[in-house]
């Protein structure tokens, strides 16, 4: 039947097949399909996989809040910190996962903005991703006080006597971007969510789910007046969301830009972490969402176009962040400033094969971190310029994993680098990272899990109202759209 309405649209009948755009819910997939595979995943048997991966999560939960714990009872000398690296694995761990949390907001806000369709079957998982990232990284900057039951003097106290808190510092300015950041993307998800849940509250079979769904959803019943406040109110959202997407992670740049340490003073940080962010942050939609377009049988929702998409803005955001590295080389270079070279060129690059024989000096001690962020960000993503990488969803899979490696390299390299060699060679140190620093950061990868394995089974993964307004069906204009025929599909 379709094929017979589009021979008959000569438009449609003379593209060339090159030119033809793959459609973003595949199979022509009718609008009640859509409801019934997404509201699948929360009202079938959970499956065993999802036990087998929940539990493990639960553990290393367990064992993250433990280590808070031992962190709080002991002290922070239980850390690998020392003289003069004060700060390492927990402001390292702190910026990866603001970073992770970048890409939700963008897909949402930014290409809503844009009016990029192809955003609405992956949109709901990256928001969701967005949340829990940055629950994982707000715990890192309060156990990193040491004394953590002052962290009360970060909130916005009366500060008539000059005492507490210190308004000049980075610090406090990530206090209230990350928390302005986590409020508002909580509240944008939730909007989105209205629509869905009350889908979920009228499929409902059981009493208790009838009552919870029924009250999230706030009344809602699809009405005209309904869908208009909720677009307006989206809207809103969407565009105060947007200056939020490069203003927070601007502002955890300033933690190191607006010092005078080599390797932190330097006035490309700014874009330079916002493009990190949205680099690391598609890495891990794609590490999340291609097994689980699997596991939950997906593949007509999330398609390969989608994943093809994501490829290319990661090969975009990856190729800022190479020339972003290649600038701080020319920046120190040109600047003339013999410790900013030398943080650089002695103490990052040189490795022991190429580049420490080339300038004659000793390998620099972590020259294995900074060579493991260039080939995992500047040199894997350049395979996305092939198409048939873009849509082989194993390569895809492995790159997105080396992807997250190599932001959380990125990021140690930047602090641990910077500040283990002094202006006095006396107190140089290596830093290690000890257990509890390892097991703390494993931990936090439990908590995300956990919460997103939670989400997944319980809220819709996949924005039903919006993916249903993107297909034929929903269109008038299109031949398999309007009440003539896609009343019956």
């Amino acid at each position: 039947m379709a094929e017979q309405i589009i021979k008959s649209v000569p438009a449609l009948a003379h593209t060339p097949k090159e030119l033809e755009r793959q459609p973003l819910v595949s199979n022509e997939r009718s609008l009640g399909w859509i409801s019934d595979q997404v509201a699948a995943v929360i009202e079938g048997k959970t499956p065993s996989w999802w036990w087998f991966v929940f539990v493990p999560s639960v553990l290393l939960t367990i064992v993250c809040f433990s280590m808070v714990a031992y962190l709080m009872s002991t002290g922070v000398g239980v850390w690998g910190l020392m003289i003069p690296v004060g700060w390492a694995w927990d402001i390292t761990n702190f910026v990866f996962w603001i970073g992770i949390g970048h890409a939700g907001t963008l897909i949402s806000a930014i290409l809503f903005l844009l009016r990029q369709r192809w955003r609405t079957s992956i949109n709901r998982a990256a928001e969701a991703m967005t949340i829990f990232a940055v629950m994982c990284a707000g715990i890192f900057p309060l156990i990193h006080i040491g004394r953590i039951w002052y962290g009360w003097w970060l909130l916005p106290l009366p500060n008539a006597n000059s005492i507490w808190p210190q308004f000049r510092s980075p610090l406090l300015w990530d206090v209230f971007a990350v928390s302005t950041y986590f409020t508002v993307s909580l509240l944008f998800w939730y909007m989105g969510l209205i629509p869905d849940i009350a889908t979920m509250r009228d499929r409902a079979k059981t009493r208790i789910r009838q009552v919870a769904y029924g009250l999230f959803a706030l009344g809602w019943t699809g009405s005209n007046r309904h869908w208009s406040n909720y677009e307006k109110a989206y809207l809103l959202l969407a565009g105060l969301s947007t200056p939020l997407v490069l203003s927070v992670h601007s502002i955890v740049s300033f933690d190191f830009a607006v010092s005078q340490v080599p390797g932190w003073h330097t006035t490309i940080f700014p874009p330079y972490f916002v493009a990190g962010a949205i680099f690391s942050g598609f890495g891990m939609v794609l590490t999340l969402l291609i097994p689980l377009r699997v596991l939950c049988r997906l593949q007509d929702l999330i398609t390969v176009r989608h994943v093809e998409l994501m490829g290319k803005v990661i090969l975009a955001t990856g190729s800022i962040v190479g020339y972003a590295y290649g600038m701080e080389f020319f920046i120190a270079w040109y600047s003339g400033n013999p410790y900013e070279r030398f943080v650089f060129m002695r103490n990052r690059a040189a490795d022991p094969f190429i580049f420490g024989p080339l300038w004659n000096v000793e390998p620099a001690p972590y020259w294995w971190a900074y060579w493991s962020m260039i080939t995992c960000n500047v040199i894997c993503p350049q395979l996305f310029w092939f198409k048939k990488v873009r849509r082989n969803m194993v390569i895809v899979f492995i790159i997105s994993i080396f992807v997250n490696i190599g932001m959380w390299f990125e990021r140690f390299v930047i602090i641990v680098t910077s500040l283990h060699r002094d202006y006095i060679p006396a107190i140089w140190a290596y830093f290690r990272p000890t257990w509890v620093d390892i097991w703390q950061f494993i931990g936090t990868f439990g908590l995300f899990m956990t919460l997103f394995l939670i989400f997944m089974r319980y809220l819709p993964m996949i924005a039903i109202s919006e993916v249903k307004g993107v297909t034929p069906q929903a269109d008038p204009h299109h031949p398999l759209g309007g009440a003539k025929h896609g009343g019956h599909h």
